[in-house]
């Protein structure tokens, strides 16, 4: 045992008591103690361009220090700076859809003409990828809840010269139901008004790209199963409940942030509508 206890210039003995003082950001909310005041209070303003600090104690009073050293922060010594600048995230350059992103603009007032789709899940995935580039140009998106009325939608929207219809056919193929219905209209007395194009996927989810979803393919389901039911069940997705079919769409909508995880199939007949009703 050491009679005389230990060197006592071992070690750091410049150290100080409470260690050394350390660089630390004057961001709102920290709670300081400045030294030479013992002045307490919480961080609620800097002004750098005087190289300051103002702080509010429990009273609601406050007072401004200079920023640097003679502060502690949960009693060890710190050197107050001022909060690093967090630079604003960079707007994007282009859209979902791929063209030039305009900021800050206002939305046109909608024009007369109008985009049709057969359903709510078209409308919500062309709102999402094209969503910038309608209100850019003014254009409404509205869904029909089937095709089978068109004729009878049309007839009371009266298609005209400067009110023009664009729509938009699931399953547009030879031979269908919906090639027959658009082939009518076409011939008929809104035909140089009205602009009907297609896809030849059974349901708007077929124009995500599949492996968007973990999938080589989309599955073929037979004739006599619901098409979104059996894939559904091919993803092992509750299907029960329309609410079950709701979320197995989010699902795949939450999959889409742009236009390159759509088929170029549904991506030229959508663009081909807007130029159509914008003309």
């Amino acid at each position: 045992m050491d009679r005389y206890g230990t060197d006592v210039l071992s070690g750091d003995w410049r150290k100080p008591k409470r260690g050394r003082a350390v660089e630390t950001p004057a961001d709102p909310g920290i709670v300081v103690e400045e030294v030479t005041t013992d002045w307490c209070g919480e961080v609620v303003a800097v002004d750098r361009d005087i190289n300051t600090v103002t702080l509010e104690d429990r009273r609601g009073k406050r007072r401004t220090f200079e920023l640097g050293p003679g502060f502690l922060l949960e009693g060890k010594p710190v050197i107050l700076t001022a909060p690093v600048r967090v630079a604003a995230p960079k707007k994007p350059t282009r859209t979902a859809s791929g063209s030039i992103a305009v900021h800050d603009a206002r939305a046109r007032v909608a024009r007369p003409s109008r985009i049709f789709v057969e359903g709510r899940h078209d409308a919500e995935l062309v709102e999402k990828v094209w969503g910038d580039d309608l209100r850019i140009e003014g254009v409404v998106v509205e869904y029909l809840g089937g095709v089978d009325d068109l004729a009878g939608h049309l007839a009371d929207f009266r298609p005209g010269t400067d009110r023009r219809v664009g729509v938009l056919v699931d399953h547009l193929v030879a031979g269908s139901k919906e090639s027959r219905i658009a082939g009518d209209i076409a011939r008929g007395p809104y035909g140089d008004s009205v602009l009907i194009v297609g896809h030849p996927f059974i349901d708007v989810w077929q124009a995500v790209k599949p492996d968007r979803l973990g999938l080589r393919a989309w599955p073929t389901i037979p004739r006599d199963i619901e098409w979104k039911k059996g894939v559904c069940r091919h993803l092992g997705w509750p299907c029960d409940e329309q609410a079950d079919i709701a979320r197995a769409w989010k699902t795949i909508l939450g999959r889409v942030q742009s236009y390159d995880d759509l088929e170029p199939a549904l991506l030229g007949r959508v663009e081909e509508l807007i130029d159509f009703v914008t003309a």
